[in-house]
């Protein structure tokens, strides 16, 4: 599939069905579509239901483009454990005929399956989980390897997973490719996606802001040049060029809201490509041979997206921000905060893409708790999309603290918000803020009691790799935190010794599994607690990066220094905030001699005993499925005070 070439234009439903929410008396759906449609669901054995009232929230984001969520409560109960088919069916208006997913969605169905068919699990056994799908990374996408890993498995009700699991970064907003930005321009303009006024910016809306010669590859040229705007390029900008952790940049950082949610609808769906020509904007010479190789790679990527499509028709689908879905460093340290968030110009963009999350990701995550103002809000800016509307779109969504939610499954589900409930360094503005703060942390505590076994999902993994730690706090010292995106839970003291002391709690759960992404590999460690008979016992495990890999040779190196310098009977464990903790990895099978760490893109699966303990963990890649080690023996005690060791290797 040449994605540049012109195709039919037709295609009504833009993107979607995505499964959001599923349980026996609730489904719920994300779509986006060209027109106002309405939907009716059928089921095995049911009449078919119209999805009307609340059951359908349309929201108009362009003249010719609809984001709908359907939110169905069911007239039946539907069983458990059970492969159940769905029809999902629209029309344009009641004397139109009703479209049948076999007619306008034949695609997303496996081979053998005339509709696509869903599970709804008793238990939550196993789950798909994954982040950081970076559409011109070098990387397969580890959606695409899941799709075809679930084609395998699909007849099989109890094989399938629970639910698919994307803990952040689902989309770049501020590391975006040339050819990209370029399709993204096309979609804006043949949906007719809402145009905005820019303040505080060398363009006064976003239609000078496409046509200006700093829209490709220089947009962080676009703020004017005064002493006032100087820290916040540095911040926000430049902040982006990483020389040790990453190489993003932020030349083509996202900026309308527009943008966004064309970006969104690119890198989920294959239909709005169909339409879209080959159109290279006027560039120098370097930047032409960047564009052509990001215009290869993205060529691979949408030949992915059906198969991408199709997984996420059928297995519901929970997300969580981290920085890139807004910007890279969001959040980072308060004076970052102040910069960012005391320009018009810079606040317009973050706020632009947390409104793009909330309509593409939160919303569905948790329907109830944005039925009211958000929404209320957003239909107003949808009504009449004028500046002081999307500003007071903007200012609500900052101020939401309900970004985090949970499921009340088998075991008990907690997805947390690392990024807007910060633990801030109030006297010292440029050291890293703690990922939640302390009133974030009592309410985790509050949800945690009186459960046998719950999963956490921290999009920054809670017990990460301790050398490259060392490294981000020696940055921190030398007062650039910004240069290693020195944000883990343990560069906080506050933050630290809370979120320890909720892990010794008596009356928090025996066993904890923490699921992460962020840093563009891949782990398992084992965490006990010395002195505590065993419990609780908690599991780190670590998927990252469903299109995205670390450096491979620094990764090496980093791997091998890390076990060397913090070995069992090494004095630097002393000096760490977890050396009351017996940390035990657990390396990929066939793993060299110290390799801890896997470096291959694609998606993890962990499966559960009835206890909630992990007793298979794989990392499902486009080569196949690669297996962590179930049981390691931990090495023998050294001859430190057992009160001040950390066992991991």
């Amino acid at each position: 599939m040449n994605a540049f070439t012109d195709h039919d234009m037709t295609s009504t439903i833009l993107a979607g069905p995505m499964l959001r929410r599923a349980s026996g008396e609730r489904l719920v759906f994300w779509l986006a579509s060209r027109v106002a449609l309405q939907f009716r669901l059928l089921l095995p054995g049911c009449a078919p239901q119209e999805i009307t009232g609340k059951g359908q929230q349309q929201l108009q984001v362009g003249e010719r483009c609809f984001i709908q969520l359907l939110d169905i409560e069911l007239d039946t109960r539907l069983p458990t454990d059970t492969l159940v088919a769905y029809d999902l069916q629209w029309r344009a208006s009641q004397q139109d005929e009703w479209q049948a997913m076999v007619d306008w969605a034949p695609e997303l169905c496996y081979p053998g399956e005339p509709l696509p068919q869903l599970v709804i699990r008793s238990r939550l056994d196993a789950i798909l989980h994954g982040s950081c799908r970076k559409p011109h990374h070098a990387a397969p996408d580890g959606l695409v390897a899941a799709d075809h890993w679930l084609e395998q498995c699909h007849t099989e009700p109890l094989d399938r997973p629970a639910l698919l699991m994307l803990s952040g970064d689902q989309i770049y907003a501020d590391d975006v490719a040339g050819p990209m930005l370029t399709a993204i321009h096309q979609l804006i303009e043949e949906l007719g996606l809402y145009p905005e006024t820019l303040e505080g910016a060398l363009v006064a809306n976003s239609a000078e802001l496409f046509a200006s010669p700093l829209n490709y590859y220089r947009r962080s040229e676009l703020l004017p040049s005064s002493e006032d705007t100087q820290s916040l390029r540095k911040r926000f900008f430049e902040g982006a060029r990483k020389p040790i952790f990453t190489t993003s940049s932020a030349d083509n950082h996202l900026i309308t809201l527009a943008e966004v949610l064309a970006m969104y609808l690119l890198v989920w769906s294959p239909t709005p490509w169909q339409s879209l020509t080959e159109q290279q904007p006027e560039l120098p010479p370097a930047r032409r041979q960047q564009y052509r190789i990001e215009r290869e790679r993205l060529v691979g990527f949408v030949e992915g997206l059906p198969a991408v499509r199709r997984l996420l028709a059928h297995v519901p689908t929970l997300m969580i921000f981290d920085d890139h879905d807004v910007t890279d460093d969001w959040n980072l340290t308060a004076a970052w905060e102040a910069s960012a968030y005391g320009h018009p110009f810079s606040r317009r963009i973050i706020g632009n893409a947390l409104v793009g999350y909330l309509i593409c990701q939160g919303w569905g995550n948790d329907p109830d708790a944005f039925n009211e103002q958000p929404m209320t809000l957003l239909q107003a800016w949808s009504q009449q999309p004028t500046a002081k509307r999307q500003d007071r779109l903007i200012n609500h969504v900052f101020s939401i603290e309900h970004w985090h939610y949970s499921l009340p499954t088998t075991p008990k589900l907690l997805v947390l918000d690392t990024r807007t409930r910060r633990w801030r360094a109030e006297t010292h503005l440029g050291q890293p803020s703690g990922l939640m703060n302390w009133e974030a942390l009592t309410e985790l505590q509050g949800e945690l009691l009186h459960h046998d076994a719950v999963i956490i999902v921290s999009p920054t993994p809670v017990f990460g790799v301790k050398l490259i730690e060392v490294i981000q706090k020696i940055f921190t010292w030398c007062g650039k935190p910004l240069l290693v995106d020195a944000e883990n839970w343990m560069a906080h003291k506050g933050t630290a010794n809370v979120i320890l002391n909720i892990f010794r709690h008596a009356r928090t759960p025996a066993n904890y599994v923490i699921l992460s992404g962020d840093v563009h590999y891949s782990f398992m460690y084992d965490i006990k607690l010395r002195h505590r008979g065993g419990e609780p016992h908690i599991w780190q495990i670590t998927s990252s990066g469903i299109k995205n890999e670390f450096p491979e040779r620094l990764l090496d190196v980093l791997d091998r220094l890390n076990r060397w310098l913090y070995a069992p009977r090494s004095p630097l464990n002393w000096f760490t905030r977890r050396r009351r903790l017996e940390i035990t990895p657990h390396p990929p099978v066939a793993a060299s001699r110290g390799e801890r760490l896997l470096n291959r893109s694609g998606i993890g699966y962990v499966r559960f005993n009835d206890a909630g303990e992990p007793v298979s963990v794989q990392q499902i890649t486009a080569e196949g499925a690669v297996e962590f080690v179930a049981d390691t023996v931990p090495e023998p005690a050294a001859s430190a005070p057992a009160a001040t060791q950390d066992r991991e290797r």
